[in-house]
């Protein structure tokens, strides 16, 4: 769905570009996003419930997870969104997630293998990087952006450290052995 996404999503920019905003496009655009967001964890959900977890899956979803929120976070950024997203916050969470990247390449040419978990702060950090994007996309302006923002800020900061700090004792025990 990223591509569609994208696409919708360049599609509204262009009539905010020529001062004609199309608000249908925008909740089109909504709709794609939270559609997206929804059933990738919906897929978790039930793939944990029936045991249908699979080394694949492991890896294939965070990194759709990824594809969708960066591309949105990219996409909302520019000022073709009249509440788009402070140029910090893109920078921080996809700077944090290469960092995150590069440190498990890293670790894994140190350690033979890294068991990388999802942290309950990495999934709420990713969830409150969906409601601010969903926030961002939809135009709600009742209560400032920099809450969830912000929010999701420190719980991707506290997820990043927590994630660092498993990788390098996972690469302790396996030297330890």
């Amino acid at each position: 769905m990223i591509p569609t996404f994208t696409f919708a999503a360049l599609a509204y920019e262009a009539t905010v570009a020529v001062k004609s905003p199309d608000e249908r496009l925008r909740w089109i655009v909504t709709a794609i996003f939270t559609l997206a967001a929804a059933t990738d964890g919906v897929d978790g959900l039930i793939a944990r419930r029936f045991n249908q977890q699979t080394r694949l899956g492991a890896i294939l979803d965070p990194v759709a997870d990824k594809g969708l929120v960066f591309t949105a976070l990219i996409l909302l950024t520019p000022d073709a969104w009249s509440n788009g997203f402070p140029l910090w916050f893109p920078i921080f969470v996809i700077g944090r997630d290469l960092i995150l990247i590069g440190s498990f390449l890293v670790l894994s040419v140190l350690s033979h293998s890294l068991n990388i978990q999802a942290s309950l702060a990495g999934k709420l950090a990713t969830t409150l990087q969906i409601v601010s994007i969903i926030w961002v996309l939809s135009g709600f302006q009742w209560i400032d952006l920099l809450f969830p923002v912000a929010l999701a800020t420190v719980l991707t900061l506290v997820s990043g450290i927590g994630y660092t700090i498993d990788g390098i004792n996972q690469v302790t025990r396996h030297r330890n052995c």
